[in-house]
């Protein structure tokens, strides 16, 4: 009953809090929109099938980084210095603006502001278990795995970027994301969402003590 509780407080003041965002947002989103538009003419937003709570499938929204129909012209996973991403492009996902319209889907109650990445269809079936137990809650915009592999294209590898994401990454953001939900509370959600917006790359050290394990980070740094 309680497990409820917490969870349904925690939708309505994630919902409070990305609908005030996106008030206090509409001028940068207003910017972001028109320098997408004027690059290139395409759409400002770019919207993917994800697996939310309990394998149910949503539209996530992002503001557009890539070129138009940039899924259908190279591979699933944006490598470094990949040739479809746009100048704007580049900026918003350098400063990880290009995330913020998914406080349209929180507000909608598909995400939450903190919870863990939402995957596409594919990677989800590849770790049936793993996604059992994470999708029992709502993905999220931002986690401490987020934090972690925050310059995330910058540690693929070259020469095939989607087996190494499928067996280092991934399953590395797995492991992060579902110790963190064992020992979260509103103080750690707020500590990773204010790394999120002043750019850490790793968990504040008394988030990381929590863990016996440490995150599983001492590879991956």
């Amino acid at each position: 009953m309680r497990a409820k509780l917490r969870r349904e407080f925690r939708m309505m003041f994630d919902r409070a809090c990305a609908g005030l965002g996106l008030v206090l947002l509409s001028p940068l989103f207003a910017v972001i929109a028109i320098a997408v538009k004027l690059q290139d003419g395409g759409p400002v937003f770019y919207s993917q099938s994800r697996i939310g709570r309990g394998f149910k499938p949503f539209r996530l929204y992002k503001f557009r980084s890539m070129v138009p129909h940039a899924d259908r012209i190279g591979r699933p996973l944006t490598a470094p210095q990949d040739q479809r991403l746009t100048t704007v492009g580049k900026v918003l996902r350098r400063f990880k603006l290009d995330e913020l319209p998914q406080l349209i889907n929180v507000v909608k109650g598909e995400m939450q502001l903190v919870g863990a990445r939402p995957e596409v269809d594919r990677y989800v079936r590849m770790f049936p278990l793993e996604y059992a137990a994470v999708l029992r809650d709502r993905p999220g915009i931002t986690d401490p795995a987020s934090l972690v592999f925050r310059h995330e294209d910058e540690l693929l590898a070259r020469e095939n970027p989607e087996r190494d994401y499928i067996e280092r990454i991934l399953p590395a953001k797995l492991k992060i994301s579902l110790e963190y939900a064992r020992c979260r509370h509103l103080g750690s959600d707020l500590a990773v969402i204010l790394g999120t917006v002043f750019g850490a790359s790793r968990l504040p050290s008394w988030i990381a003590a929590n863990s016996k394990q440490g995150y599983g980070l001492d590879s991956h740094r």
